[in-house]
């Protein structure tokens, strides 16, 4: 299959200002809009913006780990964020912020939320990933149990 060179290029200039928006959204999303679902999804549809342009080899070049390991990790980050506070007496999903002021560079907050977006902004990218990898992969011909003997080439 020829590739598109139009495409290649415009993929290539998209790609990572579509990232740089993504990783916007997840970390101002509990404040403003946006937050892990959303800016997964734009990382996501970055990532198959590359699909598009160059197949599944092109995917894996550029996001060299297994999917249901992205999806698996992010996963227990949200986890574990939601559960943590349990173990200081506190209610589910309670979060906790940090406001600190780092002279001069300016003031720092950190809200506990942060880490349970980046969970699902993972387990998003990792379901993006494995539809990807589901849709790209060759289909053995031979063993098929969906195929029938006079279907076999």
């Amino acid at each position: 299959m020829r590739r598109s060179l139009i495409l290649d290029v415009v993929v290539r200039l998209v790609f990572h200002s579509a990232l740089l928006l993504g990783l916007f959204l997840l970390f101002t999303g509990h404040n403003r809009p946006g937050g892990g679902f959303v800016g997964g999804l734009v990382v996501g549809a970055a990532i198959a913006l590359r699909y598009v342009a160059g197949g599944i080899d092109e995917v894996r070049a550029t996001l060299p780990t297994r999917p249901w390991t992205l999806l698996g990790s992010g996963l227990a980050t949200a986890t574990i964020t939601a559960l943590v506070p349990l173990i200081f007496g506190r209610q589910l999903m309670e979060h906790a912020k940090l406001d600190a002021h780092l002279g001069a560079l300016g003031s720092f907050h950190l809200n506990t939320a942060l880490f349970f977006d980046i969970g699902v902004a993972q387990v998003v990218v990792g379901m993006v990933l494995l539809l990807l990898v589901a849709f790209g992969e060759r289909l053995p011909l031979f063993g098929a149990p969906w195929l029938l003997k006079e279907d076999r080439p």
